[in-house]
């Protein structure tokens, strides 16, 4: 018996992480793409520099969102530049109009408000998370109008599935500035979206229940997109926090993958969200990205 537990114990030690042994590595791979590895398997890029995908107008060039995010097997469930909807990016946030000094402004589609990093992701790992923080400034009208600060926190893979948290601050700078969202009729997008690869199939489903068309003003704790892409099966859920202002949200939910927490969304009582200087606001989301077997 002595000898089969002599035999073990090296086989054991082998298995498991030495202590404080972290599972994470980040590396900077250039051209504002900032690169995190699970065990040495892509798990997200966070993209601090501008990024143009080649044909896409140059009006649409743009920083500081999600693209790809992968699942721990290997998976890559977002899109970037999609070709009927180049304005979309990954997993991302954005309004269709920003008001401020009298002006308004695109940051969802024509992108008249840009975002530049003020410096280099601040990037670390532990064995227990990984993290990145970022701020950003809001530019519009040839001025800056607000500041932004991006802290995500990645936890080790368990069962299959990866979640990291995401905690997005914005203050106005010198004057206030109005989120609202989308003024089209039964419609309310803009907060924190994430638009989808293209999938073999696709099901939707906000708070256990399955989507089968599309929606836009029904409020929601969760909504996850499950598809199968190139013959492998994932699942990526968004929860907002509890915590946040407005919760639970209103979605904008699509069939074809597109899944965003409307924020502050649009109804008889809300017409839009308005950052002052002094007075920061955060919002909080949780994502979830599985493989499914």
């Amino acid at each position: 018996m002595r000898s089969i537990i002599r035999l073990i114990l090296p086989v054991l030690a082998l298995a498991l992480p030495a202590a404080g042994q972290t599972p994470f590595a980040w590396k900077d791979l250039g051209g504002g793409r900032m690169e995190l590895r699970e065990h040495g398997r892509q798990a997200l890029v966070y993209n601090y520099g501008p990024q143009l995908r080649e044909g896409a107008p140059e009006s649409l060039r743009r920083c500081c969102y999600f693209f790809p995010v992968w699942t721990p097997a290997g998976v890559s469930v977002l899109d970037d530049f999609p070709a009927n909807e180049l304005h979309h990016r990954g997993l991302y946030w954005a309004w269709p109009i920003v008001e401020t000094g009298g002006q308004q402004f695109d940051f969802w589609k024509n992108l008249t408000v840009q975002l530049r990093p003020v410096e280099p992701p601040a990037v670390s790992a532990t064995a227990r998370e990984a993290l990145l923080a970022v701020r950003n400034l809001w530019q519009a009208g040839g001025h800056d109008i607000v500041r932004e600060e991006v802290r995500l926190t990645v936890f080790p893979t368990r069962n299959a599935a990866r979640e990291f948290r995401l905690q997005l601050t914005w203050e106005a700078i010198s004057a206030p500035v109005t989120l609202r969202g989308a003024t089209d009729p039964g419609k309310s997008s803009g907060g924190f979206v994430a638009h989808f690869a293209p999938a073999e199939q696709r099901v939707l489903r906000a708070d256990g229940q399955v989507i089968t068309k599309d929606e836009d003003l029904n409020r929601y704790h969760w909504a996850e997109v499950e598809g199968v892409y190139a013959g492998q099966r994932a699942v990526v859920r968004i929860t907002p926090d509890e915590r946040n202002p407005g919760v639970p949200y209103q979605w904008i939910l699509r069939t074809r993958g597109f899944a965003g927490a409307s924020f502050p969304g649009r109804s008889d009582t809300i017409d839009g969200y308005t950052l002052e200087p002094g007075q920061p606001l955060t919002l909080v989301f949780v994502v979830r990205v599985a493989d499914v077997r």
